[in-house]
């Protein structure tokens, strides 16, 4: 029998593997000798046969040929198509138990990337959703051949050619690749992008003679993607067709369908993308149909929503999140803000009510603007939106700061805008992430300027995935 240290890890071999973790992709953690291996859907418990997919320097990846231990909390997903679709990677863990996995996420990432005693902070437990499904506002669907199912025999069509006809993969990409896997309804998304996406599909087959797919290999083909976002409160619905070309044939069709389909249809866009890139949008969008937005709301505030509007895909989530930003602000009317990376002016609104004077700050020029209007139509004065990159918009303000909101991708925060907010000597800095590890690199960074880490609130804004979204309260340590 080979000692545990004489292990080789090899490629198709299998071995037998108690989980004990769960990393930021959903996938459960092993060891193996001096690996540290990760198991596309093993949960923290259980023991399994693992098959060694690819081996690098110091981990692997595997698969489960076999449960030997199964967790309790191991349920049937909900989804024809879990597993292969990339969508989701927690369905077959109960809800309560990814709540509990994604608050150790977090906790995690802390101590082991940000080096952080977590004794001294209070970290809450993960806030999900009574019904975490349908959740999504939004949601963008590839375009391609659909090589893998059966094409329509000559003469189905209207011109009756002999050409054979085939059809569109409509759906999300599979795990890791882009590879479409075509479904027809996902639990997660609101209702309405579904309806709209499979209108497009009938336009599609109907048309399929004048219409051509998008194929990323080749970088040829019109239609490559389908948008569509929903405004919660009433239920308002934008449609984006994205084409690789200047013009959709059939347009007119394709609006008509759509209005017989989709009863709050506001709005239908055509995205130009000539690029062969991963990118979703191109620059140039034309309306096609209806108003430049829809509208939602959050609290009392209406937000207009345009094409490429950033908006948290999870409304009722999104709420209780910039809630608790504005808790931990704990402001009383006297303070001076700046919210960072503030997009069509959502957080800054909502700190305006309670603050003094806010600026949002903000690099995409289209983003201020529908910030601007915002802050118009719910006929608020004591805000001001900067249009500079977040280092350079802090450096415009001359007055002293008295609470930074940051809220950056997922990529986090450059060190030069958290020495620039440090800099600054605001009391406090509320930190909202959607990437547990980045959060931990800079609050790490924050930690050594001055600022102590108080308070963290997880947030489940994407429920069944495992994806986890955190509100952060650091605060000024005094001398």
């Amino acid at each position: 029998m080979e000692k545990t240290n004489e292990i080789k890890v090899a490629k198709g071999r299998k071995y037998t593997v108690d989980i004990t973790g769960l990393n930021h992709e959903g996938q459960g953690v092993g060891r193996i000798a001096r690996f540290t291996v990760f198991i596309e859907g093993a949960i923290p418990g259980e023991r399994v046969e693992a098959e060694i997919a690819m081996v690098k320097s110091n981990y692997c990846t595997a698969s489960i040929a076999r449960i030997i231990i199964a967790s309790d909390s191991r349920v049937e997903s909900f989804c024809g198509v879990y597993g292969d679709c990339g969508g989701c990677s927690l369905q077959h863990i109960d809800y309560s138990r990814q709540l509990e996995l994604k608050t150790g996420i977090v906790k995690d990432a802390l101590q082991r990337i940000g080096k952080i005693d977590i004794s001294n902070i209070v970290i809450h437990d993960t806030v999900g959703m009574s019904k975490p499904l349908h959740y999504r506002n939004k949601a963008q669907y590839p375009v391609g051949p659909n090589y893998r199912s059966c094409t329509e025999k000559p003469g189905s069509g209207a011109s009756g050619s002999d050409t054979e006809i085939v059809p569109a993969a409509i759906g999300f990409y599979s795990r890791m690749s882009h590879d479409i896997v075509d479904f027809r309804e996902c639990a997660i998304h609101d209702k309405a992008c579904d309806i709209v996406k499979e209108a497009v599909r009938e336009f599609i087959k109907r048309h399929a003679r004048e219409l051509s797919i998008y194929d990323e290999a080749t970088g040829e083909g019109l239609i490559r993607h389908i948008a569509v976002r929903v405004g919660s409160k009433f239920g308002e619905v934008m449609a984006i067709i994205v084409i690789n070309g200047r013009s959709l044939p059939r347009s007119d069709v394709l609006i008509r369908l759509l209005l017989k389909k989709v009863p709050r249809l506001k709005s239908v866009f055509l995205n130009i993308n000539m690029e062969k890139s991963n990118i979703i949008f191109g620059e140039k969008f034309i309306r096609l149909y209806g108003q430049a937005y829809i509208e939602d709301h959050i609290g009392k505030y209406v937000f207009r929503l345009s094409p490429a509007s950033f908006y948290q895909v999870n409304p009722e989530r999104m709420e209780y999140l910039y809630n608790k930003a504005i808790e931990y602000a704990g402001l009383t009317g006297t303070e001076t803000v700046a919210d960072i990376y503030c997009g069509i002016g959502t957080i800054t609104l909502l700190l305006a009510e309670k603050a003094m004077k806010v600026y949002g700050i903000e690099v995409s020029e289209d983003a201020v603007k529908d910030a601007r209007l915002n802050a118009s139509l719910n006929e608020v004065t004591n805000v001001e939106f900067i249009c500079a990159e977040a280092e350079a918009g802090l450096e415009q303000l001359k007055e002293q700061l008295d609470v930074i909101v940051l809220d950056p991708p997922r990529k986090g925060c450059a060190p030069e805008l958290l020495n620039a907010a440090a800099g600054m000597m605001p009391e406090k800095i509320i930190y909202i992430s959607c990437n547990p590890s980045t959060l931990a690199r800079d609050l790490a960074i924050l930690q050594e300027k001055g600022f102590r880490a108080v308070e963290v609130q997880p947030v489940d804004m994407f429920p069944h995935t495992a994806h986890v979204e955190v509100c952060c309260l650091l605060c000024r340590r005094r001398s």
